[in-house]
């Protein structure tokens, strides 16, 4: 979770920084940083796991969107930047569900859920899934449509059934 945390800030910063909204951002994390022969445009997208680079040399992005595509390895620390698409497409769609400025509401539930008392080093996908639902409740209501939109995001990746 370290890692999809990480990139959902980032992605976070970059949007507050150039005023965009969900809808307007480019979701990527390490944009530009290709030089011109490597077939790709960042290292990962939070809208589109998986696409982000397809190089003759570094091979193609393999960040799986959904718990389909889950990867179950002992290298990269157990998948953690390959893995860490599902989490990333999860705060995409609940950001793009919500519409407006990521920051003002679907930011705000995951900086709730890691400030609180749910998320710990060991946290698993289902752990997190539960502790930002809770925190959408905590500050929206139990009949929110933020509650509603975490739900469907963390379902349409399949952490959630």
């Amino acid at each position: 979770m370290n890692e999809s945390v990480s990139d959902v800030f980032a992605a976070l910063v970059e949007q507050f920084h150039l005023g965009q909204t969900a809808e307007e951002a480019g979701w990527l994390i390490g944009e530009g940083l290709f030089t011109d022969q490597v077939e790709g445009t960042a290292l990962r997208s939070l809208k589109a796991p998986g696409t982000a680079y397809n190089d003759d040399v570094l091979g193609r992005d393999p960040q799986p969107a959904t718990m389909d595509g889950y990867v179950d390895t002992r290298d990269d620390n157990g998948g953690v930047h390959l893995n860490s698409g599902i989490p990333n497409h999860a705060f995409y769609l609940l950001a793009v569900q919500l519409g407006g400025y990521a920051w003002e509401r679907a930011g705000r539930i995951w900086y709730d859920a890691i400030t609180g008392s749910h998320v710990h080093t060991d946290t698993d996908f289902a752990g997190f899934a539960a502790a930002t639902a809770s925190a959408a409740e905590s500050r929206y209501g139990k009949e929110s449509e933020e509650l509603k939109a975490v739900t469907a995001a963390w379902t349409e990746v399949g952490v959630l059934e």
